[in-house]
């Protein structure tokens, strides 16, 4: 029995656009089906020109129709999105800034779209990764912390606050930039985890001179101005110390959760507490304590503690909350966030990859916020 048209939509209702994951029918990118006994040719409009997904596309729709009983080969054509086709699909994905925009003035907020993250009915867990200082390593941990929770089936995604060091991109291995629809930003996605940072919008030699203003835009920008699609969880990699990004973050995000970075030795425990009393200045909920190169297990087996023991505990200790996880400095790992190759992307089951799991474990079960909710839907 030959095929029908019918059929081969309903084939492809499953096939999700690998960026926007989104059912190609319900966005309303198949165009055109011509059947031909048992050959089919599927037109499929792109979001953008250029689209960097076009052959995974590809393989998902000729997978899709290949399978159908009457098809023996399927062919996939491209055409392209008009500005007025991506206008509406920005619309029905993202909402209306301009409506956003007024909505916050009326209540007198800043201008702009509304933060998703901030609505108290907002399910997406924000986590801060935070430092008093540099070189602690706190960026490959959220690095590599994200790809944790992502590998417990859970939608993860990271916000490289960093503005002046941004390292994200790097370090999760993304070689392309966001996709552009209509000026909502498609945020690129590896290993389970999406991002955004300067990096995909300065050379990594380009210095950023940028004043509190123009900072505390950019990062309402990120927030705003990306689909992120309700991650469960959304990690900010924050510059280290206390200054306008962090203070900004505290204004735009005010249920974030703070983890503090540090390394064994006293002095850096010292500088990391700055940041913890910060948070508590500016009622942030500060919930773990990360310690950073704990030890370096040599070729006989002996751990040295080239970095001290025993700031993450007392750091934790003072303020009362619990130390989630110690890190060791291991070669792997440093190589890893160098060359995009995440340690536990790369060896999961190795003595780094099961810390971050547990960390991811704890942050995910054992530091859960409780939250109830009305008849309504509304946190009590």
């Amino acid at each position: 029995m030959a095929v029908t048209e019918p059929q081969i939509i309903e084939a492809l209702r499953p096939v999700e656009d690998p960026e926007l994951h989104r059912s190609i029918v319900d966005l309303k990118m198949v165009r055109e089906i011509t059947i031909d006994g048992e050959a089919v040719q599927v037109q499929i409009a792109l979001t953008v020109p250029g689209c960097p997904l076009k052959n995974e596309i590809t393989t998902r729709v000729t997978d899709a129709v290949v399978a159908l009983d009457g098809v023996a080969a399927a062919t996939v054509d491209f055409t392209v999105m008009t500005d007025a086709e991506r206008e509406e699909l920005r619309f029905s994905l993202h909402g209306d800034p301009a409506a956003s925009a007024g909505s916050q003035a009326a209540h007198g907020h800043a201008e702009g779209r509304a933060i998703p993250f901030a609505d108290p009915a907002s399910k997406t867990r924000v986590l801060l990764i935070a430092s008093g200082k540099g070189g602690v390593g706190k960026s490959s941990v959220t690095a590599n912390l994200s790809i944790a929770l992502a590998n417990r089936g859970h939608r993860t995604a990271v916000i490289d606050a960093d503005v002046w060091g941004f390292s994200i991109p790097r370090m999760l291995g993304i070689q392309r930039a966001p996709t552009v629809i209509d000026d909502m930003l498609i945020p690129p996605e590896t290993h389970g985890v999406r991002a955004i940072s300067m990096g995909f919008f300065a050379e990594e030699d380009q210095p950023v001179m940028w004043r509190g203003p123009m900072l505390h835009k950019a990062l309402e920008q990120f927030l705003t101005d990306v689909f992120w699609d309700d991650p469960d969880f959304l990690l900010l990699d924050l510059p280290p110390g206390t200054g306008d990004i962090s203070l900004s973050l505290a204004s735009f995000l005010p249920r974030s959760e703070l983890y503090v970075v540090t390394t064994p030795q006293p002095a850096a425990q010292r500088v990391a507490q700055r940041a913890a009393f910060m948070a508590e200045k500016v009622s942030l909920d500060v919930k773990g304590v990360i310690e950073n190169m704990s030890w370096f297990t040599g070729d006989d087996g002996t751990r040295y503690e080239l970095f001290g023991a025993g700031g993450g505990a007392d750091l934790a200790q003072r303020l009362e909350v619990p130390l989630i996880g110690q890190v060791p400095l291991l070669t792997p790992l440093r190589e890893g966030s160098d060359s995009g190759n995440p340690i536990v992307a790369t060896d999961p089951d190795g003595e780094a990859g099961k810390i971050f799991a547990e960390m991811a474990r704890v942050i995910d079960e054992d530091l859960r916020p409780t939250r109830r909710y009305n008849s309504e839907l509304k946190l009590l």
